[in-house]
């Protein structure tokens, strides 16, 4: 089994469940409810079992599905295998260096983007995300500015709009996840939005990041403090 039907022995996909698509070697009449599916490609690596059953493995899956399905779905699988603790980025990288001509193959390599070690330091994410403000036209912000108590990564206070830059995915502890939490509100009660941009983000769609931050900058009517008597 494979492609859509893949998908939904994985439990990465809710799907209908007919028809029910295969993968074989060599050609075949249609055979409904079966859609049939040939290819010649198919490595013992591609291969696995799910309840007895054979299926294609978890990266091939997603790679034939990337080359069909919307690319935010695409990402969704690729998070709920995640969440699963079925994804294996080294697995998926091994396949598509093998799969050069897929359809997919571009598609699924973006979808993984996120989940590569970032290349970026703190300070060369820093550097990157303002040469591309600069290079936008927008206002340069002020950088490890300190207000209300937080320092914070970018900051326009004519805005009162700040950006917080995250080299790592992931906040490490459960306490971080919250403090993290209760530190955006702090600045909301404060009057202050915050928006998050992580080095694999910054990595993979540099263009939409920065017309997103252009956009969340206009929507915030420049702040002006009360005049004082």
């Amino acid at each position: 089994m494979s492609y859509y039907s893949a998908a939904w022995l994985w439990e990465i996909a809710k799907v209908d469940p007919e028809p029910i698509h295969v993968t074989t070697s060599a050609w075949r009449r249609p055979r409904p409810p079966l859609h049939l599916h040939q290819s010649l490609a198919l490595t013992a690596e591609d291969r696995a079992l799910v309840g007895g059953v054979p299926v294609t493995a978890l990266p091939r899956t997603l790679l034939d599905l990337a080359a069909t399905v919307r690319f935010e779905w695409l990402e969704k699988m690729v998070e709920r295998s995640e969440d699963l603790e079925l994804f294996d980025l080294r697995a998926v990288e091994e396949l598509l260096a093998r799969t050069l001509g897929h359809h997919g193959h571009a598609r699924l390599r973006k979808a993984i983007a996120l989940y590569r070690p970032s290349s970026f330091t703190r300070s060369s994410l820093e550097r990157r995300f303002l040469e591309l403000v600069l290079e936008a036209g927008l206002p340069q912000p002020r950088t490890n500015f300190v207000i209300e108590g937080f320092e914070l990564d970018c900051y326009w206070p004519e805005h009162r709009f700040a950006v917080e830059l995250d080299v790592f995915e992931t906040h490490g502890t459960r306490a971080a996840f919250e403090r993290d939490r209760k530190r955006q509100e702090d600045l909301l009660l404060a009057g202050i939005q915050m928006t998050r941009v992580t080095g694999p983000r910054l990595d993979r769609e540099p263009d939409e990041v920065i017309g997103r931050v252009a956009r969340l900058l206009s929507a915030r009517a420049p702040y002006r403090a009360a005049s004082r008597p």
